[in-house]
């Protein structure tokens, strides 16, 4: 499975920052990434003052590289980049070896 994580610092980041990204996920990230073709599954996963980060896994090499891409030619216009107002720190391919999904179930809801 192809692996790919954008994470931003939050170090330094506006008052509130964290309840904007949680809305922005609610609202608007979760419903674009639900369904997307070549997309097994993401988390949004945040540490409050520290950093906030997308973990995306792809079903292919292509269709990781093809969302990469487009990412990184829209990184300053990402809603990301945008609400905490600075660029990822990182932007890495891994390659994910393995899924589990416990007796209770992954919970596919915004919040």
């Amino acid at each position: 499975m192809r692996g790919l994580t954008i994470r931003w610092s939050l170090v330094g980041a506006p008052d509130g920052v964290v309840d904007r990204l949680r809305d922005f996920v609610a609202e608007t990230s979760h419903a674009r990434f639900t369904g997307m073709s070549g997309l097994r599954f993401k988390t949004w996963r945040v540490r409050e003052g520290e950093w906030f980060e997308g973990s995306y896994v792809f079903a292919t090499d292509e269709a990781r590289a093809a969302f990469q891409d487009e990412f990184v030619a829209g990184v300053a216009d990402a809603p990301g980049t945008q609400i905490i107002g600075s660029l990822p720190v990182l932007v890495e391919e891994c390659d994910v070896v393995a899924v589990a999904e416990g007796w209770d179930g992954f919970e596919a809801t915004p919040r």
